[in-house]
């Protein structure tokens, strides 16, 4: 049971819930800093990937899109919001240190939101795809992220901004998780009409697929 919690302790960290505040505070942090080139990067980058993981998913929901030999239904939103957000944190904390430090602290984020994708595949809410994906595009994020504010004049943070925010953070941890799945269903029925039937219906065709035929043994 304590393994299990600890799985579901590190889950958490990518929800919505503490992972949406955070990329606010990014963006809030460039935004006081006046590094208006960063600020609207990020918010190009994140917003893009983002829309890419609910296209996904809606995709699925709606018209029953993915790929059956890969087990993909869509990215998963824990992976690439972790990849992308975790990293910067890092990034953003040792920021005024060198150049390889601040390498370190992103590849560590990195590592981390690695291991929130993994929790997702071992308490089944994500196939190895759907994580490895999500977390293959938030890393692309953080990276192309880090690759522009390595190339501009870097930035003087607000301390005393950035000590509130993850205050703050800390205690969306314990707020109420964000009904994202719920959104995503909605936007499916708007968009299609049909919310998750065709999810639905492709999921039955591919188990009457699999399945052996009456009296038949199953191989």
């Amino acid at each position: 049971m304590s393994f299990m919690f600890s799985w579901m302790g590190i889950t958490k960290v990518g929800g919505s819930t503490i992972m949406l505040p955070a990329a606010v505070a990014i963006a809030a942090w460039l935004l006081a800093a006046r590094a208006q080139r960063l600020f609207w990067a990020w918010c190009l980058l994140f917003g893009s990937a983002l829309l890419l993981v609910a296209a996904s998913k809606i995709a699925f929901v709606g018209w029953g899109i993915g790929i059956d030999e890969l087990d993909f239904t869509g990215f998963s939103g824990h992976a690439m919001r972790s990849a992308a957000i975790i990293p910067l944190l890092f990034y953003f904390l040792f920021q005024q240190k060198t150049t390889m430090t601040r390498q370190l602290a992103a590849v560590s984020g990195m590592a981390f939101a690695a291991l929130i994708s993994l929790s997702r595949v071992v308490l089944d809410f994500h196939s190895v795809s759907e994580a490895l994906s999500g977390w293959v595009l938030g890393s692309a994020v953080s990276l192309a992220f880090i690759w522009c504010a390595e190339t501009l004049p870097k930035p003087v943070l607000n301390r005393t901004l950035m000590g509130v925010s993850f205050v703050l953070l800390l205690a969306a941890s314990f707020a109420r998780p964000i009904p994202t799945q719920l959104l995503i269903d909605k936007a499916a029925l708007l968009l299609s009409g049909h919310s998750a039937l065709a999810a639905e219906s492709r999921r039955h065709a591919a188990e009457k697929c699999c399945s052996p035929a009456p009296n038949q043994p199953a191989p």
